[in-house]
């Protein structure tokens, strides 16, 4: 019986739908779940913001002005008169310096009689766009170069909070999709070993998983931590706090691809395979990995929050990346003196792009694994 006699009585979208393959499926009931669906465009922002940092951040991360030490947060407004009487469409008001009577200190507050128009797409730092191009746009900062503008506050140094979060993006972004490539690799090869050839080697392999799994995360992770230099290179550190996470984070993916190799090695088109003489290394990339693709899809998308989240917390327990590196875990570090309590509430802001990056990728992971799962 031909396709066409097969689906000829089927109305047209009955027809579409028969005629879609698994990918076009599982697309087609990701899209009904529309948390998960938007969440995907809000991962995609992500990473577009952190592709093109130094565009999008008004200044550069290492930017410092001692004139606006710990200055609070400025709100964009719009349709202002600056003070030579023309209207700017967006601004910020300026900042006035009073003296705080109880604590005797002085502290920055907004002054609604200065106002600096803001643009988008104004000259600024020169940079380079992906350490190449040179440019000197900027997707939004003062029209004055010299004005302040702090949408975000400043920290201890006058930098800007808002600029460092963007940046700090690139490298906690970065470290946890790196971070899953080298855990999925890990997983897939010593869990598809443990279930595919079973006997001694899949004895090692879960033991080293329950060993792993047994000790407690946090030493665990001050300790590997602890091995690295305190002068070694930060790109170095980068590097090596990303093999520290992988080395941890394979655990898990390992289990699912062992399970899933354990029932799939005797379904009839493995042993079919095997028949037709192709090797183990064929029927295992080739007939097995390929069968349960969406399912590793979601595991992966649930497992760079985790990454994130450890990055944030070694850092923000000093033993992960440090300054001069830029991460939300670097930046949520300065947050623990009593001075951000009392003074600098602000500088716990950083914190929000972790639970929105963190929250859209676990909904979006939990999208993809109900699209790819066909019991549910």
């Amino acid at each position: 019986m031909t396709d066409a006699t097969a689906t000829g009585g089927l109305s047209p979208p009955r027809r579409k739908l028969v005629e879609l393959g698994q990918w076009g499926l599982i697309y087609r009931r990701f899209r009904k779940h529309k948390l998960a669906y938007w969440s995907g465009f809000i991962v995609l922002a992500i990473y577009a913001v952190a592709l093109f940092a130094e565009f999008v951040a008004p200044y550069s991360s290492d930017r410092y002005n001692p004139r606006y030490i710990y200055s609070p947060p400025q709100m964009l407004k719009m349709f202002g008169r600056d003070q030579n009487g023309d209207l700017a469409l967006l601004y910020v008001n300026g900042y006035k310096v009073e003296l705080d009577p109880v604590a005797l200190q002085r502290r920055f507050v907004i002054d609604e009689s200065r106002v600096y128009p803001v643009g988008f797409f104004v000259k600024g730092e020169p940079y380079h766009l992906f350490g190449l191009i040179p440019a000197e746009r900027h997707l939004i900062g003062p029209v004055d170069p010299d004005a302040p503008m702090y949408l975000w506050g400043t920290d201890r140094l006058g930098r800007d909070l808002l600029s460092r979060t963007i940046h700090g993006t690139r490298i906690s972004m970065s470290i946890g999709l790196v971070g899953v490539t080298i855990s999925l690799v890990l997983g897939i090869l010593l869990g598809g070993i443990s279930g595919y050839y079973g006997g001694w080697a899949d004895q090692a392999v879960q033991r080293t998983i329950d060993f792993l799994k047994s000790i407690p995360t946090i030493p665990l992770w001050m300790g590997l931590a602890a091995a690295i230099p305190d002068r070694m290179d930060p790109l170095l550190v980068y590097f090596w706090i990303t093999v520290i996470l992988s080395l941890i984070g394979w655990t898990d993916l390992a289990r699912v691809v062992r399970g899933r190799f354990l029932s799939l090695k005797t379904e009839d088109f493995v042993m079919a395979a095997r028949l037709d003489g192709c090797s183990r290394q064929r029927v295992i990339w080739h007939h097995m990995v390929p069968s349960f693709t969406s399912h590793i899809v979601a595991s992966v998308t649930l497992a760079i929050p985790a990454m994130i989240l450890a990055e944030t917390s070694l850092s923000f327990l000093g033993i992960g990346l440090k300054p001069p590196v830029v991460s939300w875990g670097v930046l949520l570090k300065d947050a623990q003196s009593l001075l951000a309590l009392t003074q600098a509430p602000w500088l716990f802001l950083p914190g929000i792009p972790v639970v929105v990056a963190v929250l859209a990728l676990n909904f979006l992971g939990d999208g993809i694994r109900d699209a790819a799962d066909p019991y549910s």
